[in-house]
Parts: C-alpha cells; structure tokens; sequence
C-alpha cells in the first residue's frame, strides 16, 4: 500500500544521512520506524489490558484463525461443553 506522507527539511536530511550509514533507502528506514513504533503501541496497550482483555482478545485471534468452512452443529458443541 502506498501512503504519502509530509516530512520537514530537516527531518528529510536527517534521514538521508542515516540511511548513508545504515546502507538503507529512506524509504526503508521510514518503514521500519513506522512499524518499531505500531509495534511498540500494540505491546504498551497489551500491558494496560486486563486479564478479562487478554482473554477476549486471544478468543478473537484465535477464531480468526479458525477453519470457515468447517460445519459443528449445536448437539456437538453442548456435548463439548457438558462436564
């Protein structure tokens, strides 16, 4: 996906100089800053979760990853679920 974004001069060179050092594009080094800092979001966010978050939102991950097209009728999962 292709995203414009405005940066500063100085930023700009900035930039330009790390990835000489780096031996990377400018457009790599943005990438990768981006994706540090989503990351970074996502693991201070899980910290402040509750246990009760947590759960939930393991259930949804692991649903995403579930088969759609696998069919269980009601009988079998309240046998399932029957101690």
């Amino acid at each position: 996906m292709r995203k414009l974004i405005d940066l500063d001069e100085t930023t700009l060179t900035k930039l330009k100089f790390i990835s000489i050092f780096e031996n990377s594009s400018v457009k790599s080094l943005i990438e990768n800053a981006v994706k540090s800092y989503v990351k970074d979001k996502e693991l201070e966010r899980l910290k402040k979760l509750t246990d009760e978050e947590k759960e939930d939102i393991g259930m949804l991950m692991f649903m995403q990853e579930a088969d759609r097209t696998e069919f269980v009728s009601r009988e079998e999962i309240m046998k399932i679920l029957k101690p």
